[in-house]
C-alpha cells in the first residue's frame, strides 16, 4: 500500500499518512508525495476540503525520518515545497488534521500548517527534536508563534515539554478535543458540512485571514476589500441571500470538548 494513501469522499480528499512502523515519518518519498497529492488538491475543481489522519492510530505524525535527513533537504522539491514536503505549499482550500494519535517535532510543524486540529484526547504534542539539538525547518518557528502565541511557542521550542491534549486546547494548539477514537469521524463531519457553504466567500475570507495576519490594521482592511468585497456580491452569495430572504437557516454546527478528567 502506498506510504500516503488519498481518499475521495465525494468533495471531501482524506490523506492518511501510512508509514506506522515508524510513526508516520516522513522520509523524502513521503515529502515528495505529500507536495504532489497537495498540488494536486488544490488544483482539483471537485475537492474542497482536505483532512489528514495518521494510520495505525497511534502516532499521527513523528515528524521528518532522523536516518535520512540529508535526503530530505535534497529531494526535488525540498525548495519549493519544504524538506518534508508541505510548508510552503497552500492549496488555497481548507485543511483539517485530525490529530488521531502522538504530534511530534515536524509533526508539529504539519499541524499548524494545517487550518485547524481536531484532537483525540489520548494524543500528546512536544518538540521532541529538541533531544538531539535539531532545528526546526517545516515552518515551526513561524506558524507555531501565530498559532499558540510566541509564549507558548517559544515555551515548547526552548524545552522540547510533551504536553497532552488538553494543554494544547489551552494554548490554542488544539480547536477540539474528542474522545478517544472519533478524531477522524469529528474532523471529516466538520469537512462535510464546510463543503456545503460557499465557496468562493469562504475561500477568500481564508485567504484574506491567512495573509492579513501580523499586517499593520489598515494594510490588513485593505486587503480584506481586495479579496472579499467581490465574493460578497457575486451569484453565490446572492443565492444565499435569496435562500435566506425565503426563510432558510440551517443549523450551524457547535463545538465537541472533552474535559480534562
Amino acid at each position: 500500500m502506498s506510504i500516503l494513501v488519498v481518499e475521495r469522499r465525494g468533495s471531501v480528499t482524506h490523506f492518511i499518512l501510512n508509514r506506522p512502523e515508524v510513526h508516520n515519518n516522513v522520509d523524502a518519498d513521503l515529502a515528495m508525495a505529500l507536495s504532489d497529492a497537495i498540488n494536486a488538491f488544490g488544483a482539483d475543481p471537485e475537492a474542497k476540503v482536505l483532512v489528514i489522519s495518521g494510520a495505525g492510530g497511534l502516532t499521527w505524525c513523528a515528524g521528518a525520518n532522523l536516518k535520512g535527513m540529508r535526503e530530505l533537504f535534497e529531494h526535488r522539491v525540498t525548495h519549493s515545497a519544504g524538506p518534508m514536503g508541505f510548508c510552503r505549499l497552500d492549496p488555497g482550500k481548507p485543511v483539517i488534521a485530525a490529530i488521531n494519535g502522538n504530534c511530534w517535532a515536524g509533526g508539529v510543524e504539519f499541524a499548524c500548517w494545517c487550518d485547524f486540529r481536531i484532537v483525540d484526547e489520548t494524543a500528546k504534542f512536544g518538540l521532541l527534536n529538541k533531544r538531539w539539538g535539531l532545528s526546526l525547518a517545516d515552518g515551526g518557528t513561524q506558524r507555531l508563534a501565530r498559532t499558540v502565541g510566541l509564549g507558548n511557542a517559544l515555551y515548547m521550542i526552548e524545552t522540547g515539554m510533551e504536553i497532552d491534549a488538553h494543554n494544547a486546547y489551552r494554548m490554542g494548539l488544539a480547536q477540539e478535543v474528542v474522545p478517544a477514537g472519533t478524531a477522524l469521524e469529528r474532523a471529516l463531519a466538520i469537512a462535510e458540512h464546510i463543503c456545503t457553504y460557499g465557496q468562493i466567500g469562504l475561500r477568500a475570507d481564508r485567504k484574506a485571514a491567512i495573509l492579513g495576519y501580523g499586517m499593520p490594521l489598515p494594510e490588513a482592511l485593505e486587503l480584506e476589500a481586495e479579496l472579499c468585497y467581490g465574493p460578497a456580491v457575486a451569484p453565490e452569495a446572492m443565492t444565499g441571500m435569496a435562500s435566506f430572504a425565503k426563510g432558510s437557516r440551517p443549523e450551524p454546527p457547535r463545538p465537541v470538548h472533552v474535559k480534562a478528567a
